[in-house]
């Protein structure tokens, strides 16, 4: 695939979903009828961008699109769940959680990768879907593009979120630990921030006219959209989500999710596995701008 080919397609997958999210505006009883399954759907892999380090080189960033409500399928890395061309294993998940989650992971490319591409290649319920990751110059993600996506492009940021900082984590104590099937394992984080924009209004309303109004809530401990929400941070500036990242089984956590003063501290949760195997769980810091993982 040449680069003005990959370029001419860009307008045309855009016009398609402003044209769908028409269509279920237009129709919501009908669009939930075609559209809502609970499980038995496919997963795609989702390229998000690139963003540049400051060695040279370049992180292409990917997330995905579970199209089930309630299943959360486990593929292991192999036949099923691969990137090519190089190793099949570049620290994608293995579990998925329901729905659309963005920014989920992040490979690292040299400095003259240049116009090659790295596709992620998912097969789950009987389809394969793919995302090319590539330097294509529109694609590039940096600070300004990480912030319009959590405030949206309808306002102006604030002067405080214009100054945030990506916030920093790491796992408190040993990353490698054992623990027994069906008894809680505590796990905890050390976080910092630079404690912008700070704590909000724990509510978000959208009019799409004067006969309508959508309130937005969210249940810390429900696998929703976007299991690491900027929602969850607006109690305090901060929070940490725990998930349920690589691994066989299923997990569960107390809390989910917990907040953490504005410029950072400690967040705990107590862990739960329910089938013996190697697992990864990963912590996720959320300053409402920013995210930064460790597992």
């Amino acid at each position: 695939m040449t680069t003005s080919d990959r370029r001419s397609r860009v307008p045309a997958f855009r016009f398609v979903i402003l044209a769908l999210a028409f269509a279920v505006a237009g129709s919501t009883a009908g669009a939930q009828q075609a559209f809502d399954y609970n499980r038995g759907q496919n997963v795609q892999p989702a390229y998000e961008g690139w963003e540049r380090n400051p060695d040279g080189s370049f992180s292409l960033v990917f997330g995905y699109y579970n199209r089930n409500w309630e299943e959360e399928p486990n593929i292991q890395v192999g036949s099923n769940n691969f990137f090519a061309p190089g190793p099949e294993d570049q620290g994608q998940p293995t579990h998925f959680y329901p729905r659309r989650q963005m920014y989920v992971f992040k490979v690292r490319v040299p400095a003259d990768f240049g116009n090659k591409e790295l596709t992620w290649t998912v097969t789950h319920n009987g389809r394969t879907d793919k995302a090319v990751g590539w330097l294509g110059s529109f694609y590039e993600i940096d600070n300004t593009v990480l912030r319009a996506q959590r405030t949206g492009s309808q306002r102006e940021s604030t002067p405080e979120e214009v100054q945030a900082r990506p916030p920093s984590i790491e796992a408190e104590g040993s990353q490698t630990l054992t623990a027994t099937t069906g008894q809680a394992l505590p796990l905890a984080v050390l976080v910092k921030d630079d404690g912008l924009p700070g704590p909000r209004e724990q509510r978000h309303r959208l009019r799409s006219n004067s006969n309508l109004s959508v309130t937005f809530t969210r249940d810390r401990n429900a696998a929703t959209q976007d299991m690491v929400s900027a929602m969850n941070a607006m109690e305090t500036g901060l929070a940490v989500t725990f998930i349920h990242y690589r691994g066989p089984g299923t997990v569960s956590f107390d809390p989910m999710t917990s907040t953490v003063e504005k410029t950072g501290g400690r967040a705990a949760t107590a862990v739960t596995f329910h089938e013996p195997g190697t697992y990864v769980i990963r912590a996720v810091v959320d300053d409402q701008m920013f995210t930064a993982p460790a597992d």
